[in-house]
């Protein structure tokens, strides 16, 4: 008898590749700790650019390289007002995935 448990793995393995391509590259811009960072910066409410590099130790150029990089990815929004650009989480799946796992990782379990 199969039990449940193996159902469920034998459904999620029966998948189309695009979904597992999709979700390797989800987690291939997820790998950075400073885009993690970002994403927590985030968390509560759109911000700017000047916001974040005050709450994050980095370059400019490099928090827009990331903030691109999660912009590209549609994990993050963006919008413009003059000079200043805000952004803010596009994707409220990213948000609960990244609390799972730092939760885990902050337990030790």
């Amino acid at each position: 008898m199969v039990t449940r448990t193996v159902k469920k793995r034998l459904t999620e393995l029966d998948k189309p590749d695009h979904v597992f391509d999709k979700a390797a590259e989800l987690f291939r811009v997820m790998s950075a700790p400073m885009r993690l960072k970002i994403i927590s910066c985030l968390c509560d409410g759109e911000q700017n650019v000047t916001y974040l590099l005050s709450k994050i130790a980095t370059t400019q150029p490099n928090m827009s390289q990331h903030l691109n990089t999660l912009y590209k990815a549609d994990v993050l929004a963006k919008r413009r007002d003059g000079v200043q650009i805000y952004y803010r989480i596009a994707n409220e799946q990213i948000v609960n995935l990244c609390r799972v796992v730092c939760l885990q990782v902050e337990s030790g379990t």
